[in-house]
């Protein structure tokens, strides 16, 4: 009598809806040849980091006892779970603290105006004064308390709003009375616009001969705040940092601003929030200042923060004070974590250790699954959006190589008008492209269009981490034209221009015939004779064309690599001078 051997059950795997193929063979324990070897068997031609969908996978993972199921068909996801505790009864809110941002242009007396405030009012009823604080801190007015962030500045404050989480509640802009709205002060208007927050200005330096208070408020006009006082809705309060006036109505008005917006939280559930800033303490380890948004935050509680998890072990305010509970709007730095959580992260108080480590696992996977997948916003992408009826706007930041020019093309982009979708200029300045309008585009969703500018390499380096498209224009009409066609839904592929190589000017030769050319040092990639170039100086582009004569050593060379020195001639162009920057440029097809 024969019996039938009976085949073992397939292990289960749970899989996301996509995932790269190497991803896959990591999460079947395997190597990804083999996977790529199965793959090929069937047909389907996959490289090691190629995207793959569910269902291709699943007909991977029996060949090696697996069977799969979708991640999005499993009992639930622990992150969704925990976002979704975050719905509170209204039954259960109570006024909560508003929490501040202080912005503005750099020297206008932003850090003595907090250092004002924190010596002024933190100190009232404490023996002992500050002694060291944690990124953020309280202080108490006619008995209600105001959350200050101590950012850096706008880039911060956007760069934490890139990672989705929203922390203040209110921007205090600083403007100097003796200097004006300045080229920061405009970017720091239209990231707090862009964030939809009130904005309360502080007119520093009013103790200064040379201040002019009603001229800052004219220019202040020129970009939406118009102050109450002249039938606008913008609270303007006179200061002076360094004399401590004004900043007892600074605050009050800050309260009113609150008191308008009718910031509430729930107590009484389980704490979560948004992490500060993070750093490693030799001695202690992993400290993260967290601000709670919701909830009460305990010692002992477990909490997870992206990929960090642990259990508060110990906490403090920001005179450095153990607490051992923080409600909503107050900022505590906690102890317990066992690795650096990111600032931005959202942090959640779990049930259990358990509870966290699985949050962590999936926030873990989803970050890898994340890297192989292209989430560039496009214009094309745009258009496809809003040609569908998923998009009703088209978020821009526009920078061009003058005010002039800059003002042509942005009142020639706000005549276009488009039935499915309305046009937003999130931020429009002159100059190059730099990081600072890169974060602002990313934690916007907008797109930046770059007129006879250059981008830094801090930018290309953001634009391709966080996903932004830069769109370099020369000519006025295509500007309008693509932007145009992205509206209406019709807009064609296009081409983009990728810099591949940038050497710095460090001296000028006389080159006998041929004219003037330029010393340089190779920074980054490779110079090749033929290339397109262009010479940038501080940040606008004075000529473009090919190299025409590359030298080193007095012997001509075809290419010369990143860290090295040679001789470069441009076509047509000599006026050279030290500091100038050569940019070899190619054209690529932007991704749709």
């Amino acid at each position: 009598m024969t019996t039938k051997t009976r085949r073992p059950a397939l292990k289960e795997i749970v899989l996301p809806p996509t995932l790269t193929v190497k991803h896959l063979a990591d999460l079947m324990k395997v190597s990804p040849i083999d996977v790529i070897k199965h793959l090929m068997r069937n047909g389907v031609m996959a490289a090691i980091n190629q995207v793959i969908d569910f269902d291709l996978a699943a007909t991977v993972t029996p060949a090696f006892g697996l069977r799969a199921k979708s991640a999005e068909s499993s009992t639930g996801s622990v992150t969704e779970a925990l976002e979704k505790s975050e719905k509170v009864d209204d039954g259960n809110l109570t006024a909560r603290s508003p929490v501040v941002t202080i912005l503005g242009h750099v020297d206008h007396g932003k850090t003595t105006l907090l250092d004002t405030i924190r010596n002024s009012r933190i100190t009232e009823g404490e023996v002992g004064g500050i002694t060291q604080h944690i990124g953020a801190y309280q202080v108490n007015f006619k008995g209600q308390k105001v959350t200050f962030l101590d950012t850096p500045g706008h880039e911060a404050f956007t760069a934490i709003r890139a990672r989705g989480a929203r922390v203040t509640d209110i921007a205090v802009l600083v403007v100097a009375a003796d200097d004006g709205v300045m080229p920061q002060t405009i970017e720091a208007i239209d990231h707090a616009k862009a964030a939809n927050l009130p904005i309360v200005v502080a007119i520093n330096k009013i103790d200064k001969p040379e201040a002019k208070s009603d001229v800052v408020k004219r220019q202040l006009t020129d970009h939406g705040l118009l102050m109450e006082e002249w039938g606008g809705d913008v609270i303007g309060v006179p200061v002076s940092a360094k004399n401590r006036t004004g900043i007892d109505d600074l605050l009050e008005n800050i309260l009113v601003v609150a008191e308008v917006a009718e910031l509430k939280a729930d107590a009484q559930r389980q704490a979560s929030g948004v992490v500060i800033e993070a750093e490693l303490d030799r001695n202690r380890g992993p400290m993260a200042t967290v601000l709670v948004q919701n909830g009460s935050l305990k010692l002992g509680n477990s909490i997870v923060a992206g990929s960090a998890r642990g259990r508060v072990r110990a906490m403090f305010n920001d005179l450095r004070r153990r607490v051992k509970e923080a409600g909503p709007s107050v900022p505590v730095q906690v102890l317990g974590f066992s690795s650096l959580p990111q600032a931005g992260d959202r942090f959640y108080v779990t049930s259990n250790d358990k509870t966290a480590r699985a949050a962590v696992a999936e926030n873990l996977q989803k970050s890898e699954n994340e890297k192989g997948l292209s989430r560039v916003l496009t214009l094309e992408g745009v258009m496809t959006r809003i040609t569908a009826g998923e998009a009703k706007e088209l978020s821009l930041i526009l920078k061009a190589d003058a005010q002039g020019s800059l003002e042509a093309v942005k009142s020639s982009l706000e005549r276009l008008d488009s039935p499915s979708a309305r046009l937003s200029i999130l931020h429009a300045g002159a100059g190059g492209v730099n990081e600072s309008d890169v974060l602002l585009a990313s934690a916007s969703n907008a797109i930046i269009l770059a007129f006879n500018v250059g981008v830094e390499p801090s930018a290309e380096q953001a634009a391709e981490r966080e996903a932004v498209e830069i769109r370099s224009y020369d000519i006025i009409y295509q500007v309008i034209e693509d932007v145009e066609k992205a509206l209406k839904g019709i807009l064609e592929p296009r081409y983009r221009d990728v810099v591949h190589a940038r050497a710095t000017v460090r001296a000028v030769f006389g080159a006998g015939k041929t004219g003037r050319v330029a010393g340089v040092i190779v920074n980054d990639g490779r110079l090749t004779r033929g290339v397109a170039a262009r010479v940038v100086r501080n940040g606008h582009t004075l000529h473009d064309a090919s190299i025409s004569s590359l030298r080193r050593f007095k012997e001509d060379v075809n290419e010369v690599n990143a860290g090295f020195e040679c001789g470069v001639g441009i076509q047509g162009f000599e006026d050279f001078q030290e500091g100038d920057v050569i940019e070899a440029h190619r054209r690529e097809r932007s991704p749709a």
